[in-house]
């Protein structure tokens, strides 16, 4: 039977404990990125998108989310914007992906954690708020390999969509399986 492992000692290789390491430590010495998480909340209508209300992409078409709190989980951000932006409250998403593209987001250095979740429309009562304009269901389709996305009214295409939502939408939906 093999040994479990032990660690021999909690000394660094310039005899420093922990605590004497974290007082040197500086943690601005690495960058740090603003964390955000989106959600892609799908029902037997379609994908529900905002509009938004502020810079950057003020007044275009955008998943709902925002950015985390000091010491705040990823789920509980989109918990937390889900509700803020829609009236929406729920548990239990589904992680989509992280995206870290540089220039997704022209304020700086953004990452995301994207999530979705299925709801039923007899379920939920959708409104928007904070610095949501407006809140529809978009059925999602491609046409020629691009994403168009259609609500009652009118329909938006992919570039029409905030940040790189585009493809957040599109791996969510493959998830799906409402694109192949």
């Amino acid at each position: 039977m093999k040994e479990r492992w032990t660690v021999e000692s909690e000394i660094d290789s310039s005899g420093r404990t922990l605590e004497e390491f974290l007082k040197q430590y500086d943690p601005g010495n690495f960058p740090r990125p603003s964390l955000t998480a989106d959600i892609c909340v799908f029902s037997e209508k379609g994908l529900l998108l905002i509009v938004r209300r502020n810079h950057p992409f003020i007044h275009h078409w955008a998943l709902p989310g925002g950015f985390a709190d000091k010491n705040e989980t990823l789920e509980d951000t989109a918990k937390r914007e889900l509700e803020e932006e829609t009236s929406i409250k729920t548990d239990n998403m589904q992680l989509v992906g992280v995206y870290s593209r540089y220039g997704r987001d022209p304020r700086g250095w953004t990452v995301t954690a994207a999530y979705m979740k299925n709801v039923r429309l007899e379920d939920i009562t959708v409104a928007a708020g904070d610095d949501a304009g407006d809140a529809r269901w978009f059925r999602v389709s491609e046409i020629g390999g691009r994403l168009h996305l259609e609500c009652d009214d009118f329909y938006i295409e992919e570039e029409d969509l905030a940040f790189d939502h585009n493809e957040v939408i599109r791996d969510a939906c493959r998830m799906q399986e409402i694109l192949k």
